[in-house]
């Protein structure tokens, strides 16, 4: 009997959980750990279902509304970062706050601050409905107007054109964001920007993961929340490089259609997925024997960040 041909399953690396959303899953953790249950978390931590629920069953409530938070209670701002505004209610509140958001998303919130004191008009690009730009807008509102495609940079009126600035949420696609930034540098010479590319490391690194596996694979397979920005992108990553991709939030999201006659297929998450959960899928996609696993490093990442001050011990 002929052998049939074996199925490569190509893992590449980096995927799956940055050091920021590390520290936010674990800033919940040891709060837990030190204080019990409940404690309060506004938004949901990371945008990923299989790690909320994980901390809602260790004792975690995500919320909202902080008026939900008892006072006294103790509250934890999401990874994605909030407004000052929520600072200062948690304050009023009586309520005890620690920030789990992401150091390169406090980065951001920085530099809005800066060009707001330079009475610059800020271009934040990114999806307004999306958190982390609802939390870097709350910087300052009145000065911030935000930016999603190309073409609404085209026609966008800023008071002063020659006090302009432009920040990016932290996990875009770096082509759109190119474009777009192109696009107001042409229109607004005097365009101030971040002294550092506001597009996370990890984002970059796995976004030109997912373009070298598409050099490998016939279709992609993306782990990761419809919910969550940088996973969506990815998609769009493999799809731009001419390679059919699906984003699934586990294993019983993969159609049969979609791997029909596929010999080789690519792997990869968004920052905010559990390794588990990739490897959930991968058992799956093998569960017919005969695969093989190939795991593809394309850039080593070895960046962490510290707990705060009240967890670090």
């Amino acid at each position: 009997m002929q052998t049939p041909p074996t199925l490569e399953i190509v893992l590449v690396r980096p995927r799956g959980f940055c050091a920021g959303v590390e520290r936010a899953i674990a800033i919940v953790e040891k709060a837990l750990e030190k204080w019990g249950a409940p404690v309060y978390v506004k938004h949901a931590i990371v945008h990923n279902r299989h790690v909320v629920e994980r901390l809602e069953r260790l004792g975690a409530v995500f919320i909202e509304d902080l008026a939900l938070v008892p006072r006294g209670g103790r509250v934890i701002f999401s990874a994605h970062g909030v407004a000052p505004e929520a600072h200062r209610e948690a304050l009023e509140a009586g309520l005890s706050a620690l920030d789990a958001t992401c150091p390169l998303v406090t980065k951001v919130h920085m530099e809005a601050r800066r060009f707001a004191r330079e009475q610059r008009t800020i271009f934040l690009i990114g999806h307004r409905e999306h958190v982390e730009v609802i939390g870097t807008r709350g910087e300052a509102p009145e000065r911030t107007v935000v930016v999603g495609t190309a073409a609404e940079a085209e026609t966008v009126r800023p008071a002063d054109p020659e006090r302009v600035a432009f920040l990016t949420q932290t996990t875009l696609s770096l082509d759109d964001t190119r474009e777009i930034v192109d696009v107001l540098r042409r229109r607004f010479p005097a365009l101030a920007g971040p002294g550092k590319d506001d597009i996370c490391y990890a984002t970059q690194n796995r976004q030109q993961a997912v373009q070298a596996l598409a050099q490998r694979a016939e279709v992609i397979l993306v782990i990761g929340s419809a919910h969550s920005s940088n996973s969506r992108r990815l998609v769009e990553v493999a799809q731009a490089s001419g390679v059919p991709a699906h984003l699934v939030e586990s294993f019983r999201d993969v159609q049969a259609e979609w791997l029909a006659g596929v010999r080789r297929i690519g792997v990869s998450a968004g920052a905010s997925a559990p390794e588990d959960v990739v490897q959930e899928l991968v058992s799956h996609l093998a569960r017919h024997g005969n695969a093989r696993v190939i795991e593809h490093e394309v850039t080593p990442e070895r960046v962490s960040f510290p707990l705060p001050h009240a967890l670090a011990e």
